[in-house]
């Protein structure tokens, strides 16, 4: 029943979907937890740029931004992030356009944590000689953190579906090799079949344990 899956590298395909999702959602949390900090920050400039980065990039549809990687910073520019040979250029420049989008809304998840934590604890740090980054980094964001598993957990799951758009440029993960396997096999409902239940299998334990996680470590108000 399930032949026509000799000769593909299915594993290898999911694999590829597994590593940009890890090394996307890392550097989103690093560059959406960096907006965040801009966005509740006192440098008009800064909460400016954060604004402006998330309502602008949130509101590009993912295939262009990754084409834009692609066409223009790789074809025009000629950046190759240090890689030599062309799959490796494109996982890169994947990696770049994934974090570039999904740090808009990690972004946004964690400012709503921060707005959760009550305002006298950041004043009474303040008062106590702290400055805005310590006072972020020491007293708010940990709280944050806990309060927005949630929310974090479904732009995780976000992300691990968005990785299919790779497959615009070249990127072998499980959507390219999908496509593949329609063009030469005859079993388009059974080829569906296993990639939706790969993709389950990715997203659904996600789910489940940080929603676990989420429920044991949030703040009790």
């Amino acid at each position: 029943m399930f032949d026509f899956l000799e000769g593909y590298d299915l594993l290898g395909a999911f694999w590829v979907t597994v590593q940009l999702t890890l090394l996307s959602a890392a550097g989103s949390l690093a560059w959406g937890t960096l907006l965040a900090g801009m966005r509740v920050g006192p440098v008009p400039l800064m909460r400016g740029f954060g604004t402006a980065y998330v309502n602008v990039v949130r509101n590009i549809p993912l295939t262009v931004i990754i084409l834009f990687t692609s066409l223009g910073l790789n074809q025009t520019l000629n950046i190759s992030l240090g890689a030599d040979n062309f799959d490796t250029i494109n996982f890169r420049l994947a990696v770049l356009g994934l974090i570039a989008y999904t740090s808009a809304f990690v972004c946004e998840a964690i400012r709503s944590g921060i707005n959760t934590v009550p305002v006298g604890q950041a004043e009474a740090a303040r008062a106590l000689g702290l400055s805005f980054t310590q006072v972020l980094t020491v007293v708010v964001l940990p709280q944050a953190f806990r309060s927005v598993i949630g929310p974090l957990a479904n732009v995780l799951i976000a992300l691990t579906k968005n990785t299919t758009v790779a497959a615009a440029i070249g990127v072998a993960e499980a959507a390219l090799l999908m496509k593949k396997m329609i063009e030469n096999e005859a079993q388009l409902l059974l080829i569906s079949a296993v990639f939706a239940f790969g993709f389950v299998c990715l997203t659904l334990p996600t789910g489940l344990i940080l929603g676990w996680v989420g429920k044991k470590v949030a703040v009790k108000r």
